[in-house]
């Protein structure tokens, strides 16, 4: 008998999940470099072929996170409010993510996420990687804004903002203050750049 598509999927996602968690919580533990995709298989309890399945990259199985949000920018801007400009659906966009603490934003004290920023930017492969992963989304806003040199300009524009407001509010919850303490500067330093770019 045929196994039912949605379980299939469901199993799917259970595995990747397996993968990704156990990969991060042991690159977490010892630092990426001193993981071996076999360790991350092994403790996994996969094997490498079907880790690769998944993850065609020893950084992919971090930055998956990140590609959760991969193109997110051009959709906000494709799905707003007629009569409301990009930048302004952008940065309602961005200050919402404040409002929920979102990872994203670089607002949230949860000690993982920290980590995890820590371990992302500390580490020069997926700091290399990550910076792919912006430069298509890049490409995707553009293309969202229209054509010409002026929608590619403020794509680039918008998101080193958003990149930069992320690592100005990370770096100030890395050294210890909590996110409920930053969000009222996270929330005027947006504010402050959106209107900028307008």
């Amino acid at each position: 008998m045929n196994e039912p598509t949605g379980l299939r999927a469901r199993k799917r996602e259970r595995t990747r999940d397996v993968i990704a968690d156990t990969a991060i919580s042991l690159f977490l533990e010892r630092g990426f470099d001193r993981v071996s995709v076999n360790d991350v298989a092994a403790a996994a309890e996969v094997s490498k072929p079907t880790l690769f399945r998944y993850f065609p990259t020893k950084e992919d199985l971090v930055l998956h996170r990140f590609a959760d949000h991969q193109g997110e920018a051009a959709r906000v801007v494709r799905d707003r409010k007629s009569g409301t400009d990009p930048v302004t659906a952008l940065h309602r966009h961005f200050r919402a993510g404040l409002d929920r603490y979102d990872p994203v934003t670089g607002l949230n004290d949860h000690p993982q996420v920290v980590a995890f920023h820590r371990l992302v930017f500390t580490t020069p492969s997926l700091a290399g990687r990550l910076t792919r992963y912006q430069l298509e989304d890049e490409e995707a806003l553009a293309d969202a804004l229209g054509e010409g040199i002026q929608a590619r300009l403020l794509a680039a524009q918008v998101l080193a903002v958003q990149r930069v407001l992320a690592r100005t509010n990370w770096r100030k919850i890395a050294d210890g203050r909590t996110a409920h303490d930053v969000h009222p500067e996270a929330v005027a330093d947006a504010d402050q750049a959106f209107d900028r770019l307008r």
